[in-house]
């Protein structure tokens, strides 16, 4: 059996309108070719601050980090800094990592667990329901100073499928209507089941929307990323959803339309096929049958070990990526096996610089053959058993991040394009149909800048 679907443009994989995986009715985002300088300007950077940042939900991390009451995890943006801490309840409370005292930050660690929190400065203690529990030598302020009981300042906190999220904005919306994703688009994945085995959070010479455009988009995989074309098609089908939302499927354990030999499995493909539980030694079939073949493999695999969630899915996503975006600064490789979770995080002072922080997420079972897609580049020997949290892995812009070899192929490229994107030649990005979701994209952005939202 050949891949069951049909390669033309636009692409469509030819799912039901019921379906999770239906091509999205289109969008029609104009025109308009976007001033450059939204890319370097410190003016604009200073709009983003004052209309977007504070106003949005932002993905600050995830539960399964924070399983037992008192642990917690810190996420900053720019130069803000919260403590996202799990409650008695279970419940997970979100604070502003600042204390009302002086001003100092409370929480030093990226991660830990206490009691309470408890300033370095001072001494002055908090509880971890955000509450003021000892101020050091009470007697010595007046009285009037202290009687609103100072406390941790608290921000929105919500989660949809084991991520969490925090909301500087007490009238935003509600996270899952903010989301604009359908129910089950990311509960199906039980991401609270996953634990996060490997992070590395890389500074680069580039704006931060430079980063979201350029993984926005399949269209630059044959140039960039020539290896690929191998091993999935670059032609995606392309969904937008309501705030910005968007996603693109991209078919792997294919070999792009642009190969002429379609048939034979040649190495990368039989990398795939082992990967996902077939031996290719005794493989048969052509290369236009691996993608079936893994499909069938991945979901006996899965009833043999007990993994339920697997019926939720359609035969793509057990070998497709759904890179799906969270505006304004997510996107999600998603997949049965983990969830390869990128953030763009604004540098807080230079619009040249941002951080490109990535997460792999990984549901482990007792099978030395089950692992994340090798895209996702998790390095070898890691401990992928959940039972501790790595440690963030911090590089330095300049130094290569060693996130894989298609990932750091992105990080050669994005600080080249930012120069050239200064250049008074270029008048503004030209976005082609297999670009919508970038246009998508700045679209939501420009309806925050202008104040429309």
């Amino acid at each position: 059996m050949a891949v069951n679907y049909k390669v033309e443009w636009p692409m469509s994989l030819g799912a039901g309108r019921e379906s999770l995986e239906a091509k999205q009715p289109d969008i029609d985002n104009g025109l308009d070719v976007p001033d450059p300088s939204r890319y370097y300007s410190r003016e604009f950077m200073q709009k983003e601050w004052q209309r977007l940042w504070p106003r949005v939900w932002l993905l600050a991390g995830v539960g399964s980090d924070i399983p037992e009451a008192g642990d917690y995890f810190t996420f900053a943006v720019g130069a803000e800094e919260f403590i996202l801490v799990r409650q008695t309840d279970g419940a997970v409370k979100a604070f502003y990592n600042v204390c009302p005292h002086r001003g100092n930050r409370i929480a030093l660690n990226e991660q830990g667990s206490v009691e309470r929190f408890t300033c370095t400065f001072h001494g002055w203690q908090f509880g971890c329901n955000g509450a003021l529990e000892r101020i050091t030598d009470v007697e010595t302020f007046n009285p009037k100073l202290i009687a609103h009981k100072p406390g941790l300042s608290e921000v929105r906190c919500d989660s949809v499928g084991g991520i969490l999220f925090i909301n500087m904005d007490g009238n935003a919306a509600p996270l899952r209507q903010y989301l604009g994703l359908p129910a089950g688009y990311i509960e199906n994945y039980e991401i609270e089941r996953m634990h996060v085995v490997h992070q590395v959070r890389s500074e680069w010479r580039a704006n931060w929307k430079t980063g979201v455009d350029a993984f926005y988009e399949t269209y630059h995989l044959p140039w960039v990323h020539p290896q690929t074309q191998g091993v999935m098609e670059d032609f995606s089908q392309y969904d937008l959803y309501p705030n910005g939302a968007s996603r693109m499927i991209v078919p792997i354990c294919v070999k792009s339309h642009r190969v002429a030999d379609q048939d034979t499995v040649d190495p990368y493909l039989q990398f795939m096929l082992k990967e996902g539980g077939v031996d290719p030694a005794t493989y048969r079939g052509t290369a236009r049958e691996v993608r079936r073949a893994i499909q069938q493999s991945k979901r006996e695999r899965a009833r043999a070990a007990g993994l339920t969630h697997y019926e939720k899915f359609t035969d793509g996503q057990l070998t497709d990526s759904w890179a799906t975006g969270l505006f304004p600064n997510v996107q999600m490789g998603m997949h049965p096996e983990g969830v390869f979770i990128m953030r763009f995080l604004p540098h807080a002072t230079d619009p040249e610089t941002f951080y490109y922080d990535t997460m792999i997420l990984y549901r482990y079972v007792d099978d030395p053959n089950y692992t994340v897609p090798a895209w996702m580049g998790l390095p070898q020997g890691i401990d992928v058993s959940g039972r501790t949290r790595p440690n963030v892995v911090h590089v330095p812009a300049g130094q290569k991040p060693n996130l894989g070899e298609v990932l750091d192929q992105d990080s050669d490229l994005l600080p080249v394009q930012q120069k050239g994107i200064r250049s008074r030649a270029f008048r503004g990005p030209l976005w082609s149909e297999q670009e919508q979701r970038v246009r998508h994209f700045h679209k939501e952005l420009d309806r925050y800048i202008n104040g429309q939202k």
